[in-house]
């Protein structure tokens, strides 16, 4: 308590003469960026009551949204009717929401738009957080954060972080949320002629009558082409990858259909066109006319720059049917983000990826830093772990890994393990398929996040753990609290994995799966259940085959695709996963009336777990006069309301004792031939 006070002082000044130096201000959690990933894990620090400050550079959150992007068309679908009430599965189709127990705060009461504007999304956010009353520092930028290592500290060391007006702040966990918005820029001769898109016009006239190129060929490329496309001679698009569809890869941050408008004509022969070609490899040139050209950088190398443009070797020069030999009014760059590195002291580690990833902070896949423990990474910038594979880059994905990273803290700093629910082991299989019906955190976080089921002692009972990052199975124990003695099934929902890719026919005849015996090769997103007698150890972690999230189980079963991703079928969906769980448990997972179970009783060495948990333990219907007349109006019992039981004796008299009335008037029993079958009981 005296922590979370001294944390919300203000200003502590301490003088000494002339000297004054200014004091740490102290929390528990500080989170640098109010965008969507910092507003979320500040609800839930907020929720925990646990002390903690948002430091925002901008005067309201959302400062991207502001801006980007340009022609403020988000491309996160608003889906305002599913067919369904249950909140949790239309989060599946809303990808704008952030999590909250507030249902004013759901986007649908913001816009009505399939793909909503920006300036919603920034006005959704600025009530976001008034209205929860988060902890947000406005107009605070940090330009600079480092280590002082302190062994008292949580982690070994706090983190100092200082503002733009020198203040210093001291926390013990630092969670960065600034996303990445960094300009990605390409350096080459010419690249002085080009417009970024972040400053470049975005009314259509003035690109009248013009021909442009645009380098890069991602969404930001496809949206600006889009919006010029009906008034220029001509768009060519170059980057050195092929165009990747997102219907094809399934992955959400690919080509939207949105913005493929370029398609089109290029394929159509309308004039635009795209290319392949590395970008550091071109130079661009600027004639007396003000005319662009594209050459190659090694042209330029013996130029002879007293002589101008005519003395510059241009590709066409060679070849005089080169692709780009017309020459461009405008090239713009639209190439993407990138992470912010420069406020971070080498003393932090935080260092960039490698490859595709180099963009991105590395971290671990718990969302920790590599370099320093107890620096996390959220939101887009967390993007690494599951880059072109899951939604961990945008809302609709990283609203879910911001809440494990919270229970991931919880459970270290403040020992409160991850949640969980124990249930009787007769629940298992109700419990996975209402998970995969409903859940939106595996829907969205697919071959990430997993529901995990950890078995008590002899399989009687089980324990459930929502939305866990797979990639850190071997550290269950340590990073949840909970204890896996007795096996685990792991739930986690994935493509086919020769399903998505750029170069894929994802429309091919015969591309489903439709029955139960055929699940293995479903190729649209569906339920898999690992099953491990053990929990999976580090070594196998890394060891596991590629694009595999997990390590081999010692069972796998897979639930059938399904068009309306509704996995309720009894015979298609139900009964498989029924059949599997018993064969991982050797045990029967079927309900049974009491008949069976009496039946059962005297025929079975072993009852099911059913009738153990229920008819032995005189778990059941609590007998009633209505009760009674109903099972007699169905047939199921004797109606002895007309019998004269006790004749002309009193029921209190010592004649008309209870054990001669049994005696003289025993109730038949029903035949239970008809249950001998018990198998075709579900």
């Amino acid at each position: 308590m005296a922590r979370a006070v001294w944390g919300t002082l203000l200003r502590l000044t301490l003088c000494t003469g002339a000297v004054c130096t200014t004091a740490f201000l102290y929390h528990d959690y500080c989170v640098i960026g109010a965008g969507p990933s910092g507003l979320q894990i500040a609800y839930f620090l907020q929720q925990a009551g646990r002390d903690y400050v948002v430091f925002e550079r901008s005067h309201a959150p959302g400062s991207f949204f502001t801006l980007y992007p340009r022609h403020r068309k988000l491309i996160s679908i608003n889906k305002q009717y599913t067919g369904k009430s249950n909140s949790e599965f239309n989060l599946r189709h809303d990808w704008n929401s952030l999590l909250s127990h507030d249902h004013r705060l759901l986007f649908r009461h913001y816009s009505h738009d399939f793909f909503p504007d920006a300036d919603t999304m920034v006005r959704y956010l600025e009530d976001f957080a008034s209205l929860l009353k988060l902890q947000v520092q406005y107009n605070t930028a940090i330009v600079h954060v480092t280590l002082d290592r302190d062994q008292q500290a949580w982690n070994g060391h706090y983190f100092i972080l200082m503002d733009q007006n020198r203040q210093n702040y001291k926390c013990s966990s630092l969670l960065v949320a600034t996303g990445t918005w960094v300009p990605n820029v390409v350096n080459f001769p010419g690249s002085e002629y080009v417009e970024g898109y972040e400053t470049v016009s975005i009314n259509p006239e003035d690109f009248a009558g013009q021909t442009v190129l645009i380098l890069g060929r991602g969404n930001s490329a496809f949206e600006t082409a889009e919006n010029i496309l009906g008034v220029t001679n001509f768009i060519h698009m170059v980057s050195r990858s092929r165009v990747r569809l997102s219907w094809a890869t399934h992955y959400v941050g690919d080509l939207r259909a949105i913005n493929n408008g370029l398609l089109d004509t290029y394929q159509l022969k309308s004039l635009d066109g795209l290319l392949e070609g590395d970008l550091e490899d071109l130079a661009i040139v600027k004639d007396k006319k003000g005319k662009l050209h594209i050459t190659l950088r090694f042209y330029l190398e013996n130029r002879n720059t007293s002589a101008g443009i005519d003395s510059i070797t241009l590709p066409q020069d060679e070849l005089d049917n080169f692709a780009t030999r017309a020459p461009y009014d405008r090239v713009i760059r639209c190439l993407g983000w990138k992470f912010d590195f420069s406020i971070y002291n080498r003393s932090l580690r935080l260092m960039p990826g490698k490859g595709n990833k180099k963009k991105y902070p590395q971290i671990k896949p718990s969302y920790e830093s590599r370099g320093t423990r107890g620096l996390f990474v959220l939101g887009t910038a967390s993007h690494s772990v599951d880059f072109r594979k899951s939604a961990g880059g945008f809302i609709h994905g990283f609203r879910y890994t911001t809440r494990a990273v919270h229970h991931l803290l919880e459970n270290r700093h403040h020992s409160v393990p991850w949640p969980s629910t124990v249930y009787p082991i007769t629940q298992l299989t109700n419990s996975i398929i209402k998970r995969v019906n409903e859940a939106s955190g595996l829907y969205q976080m697919f071959s990430v996040l997993a529901d995990i089921i950890l078995l008590r002692e002899n399989a009687t009972a089980f324990e459930y753990l929502e939305e866990y990052p797979v990639g850190v199975l071997a550290e269950l124990e340590a990073q949840t609290g909970r204890k896996a003695p007795s096996g685990l099934f792991v739930i986690i929902m994935e493509y086919g994995r020769n399903f998505s890719g750029a170069d894929k026919d994802v429309f091919y005849y015969n591309r489903a799966v439709g029955e139960a015996q055929h699940a293995w090769q479903s190729n649209f997103l569906h339920p898999v259940i690992y099953y491990y007698k053990c929990l999976p150890t580090e070594q196998e972690m890394r060891l596991r085959p590629p694009n595999w999230s997990l390590p081999r189980p010692d069972a796998i079963h897979h639930i059938v695709e399904d068009f309306l991703t509704d996995w309720t079928a009894p015979n298609a969906h139900i009964l498989p996963l029924r059949r599997f769980l018993e064969n991982c448990l050797g045990t029967d997972l079927r309900n049974f009336f009491a008949e069976s179970c009496f039946l059962f009783a005297f025929t079975r060495q072993k009852l099911p777990p059913f009738c153990q948990q229920g008819y032995v333990r005189m778990q059941g219907l609590v007998g009633s006069k209505r009760l009674q007349r109903h099972a007699v109006d169905a047939g199921l019992l004797e109606d002895y309301t007309g019998a004269d039981l006790t004749g002309d004796r009193l029921l209190g008299s010592p004649e008309g004792s209870q054990d001669q009335l049994l005696r003289d008037h025993a109730m038949p029993v029903p035949p239970l031939q008809h249950l001998v079958n018990a198998k075709d009981e579900l």
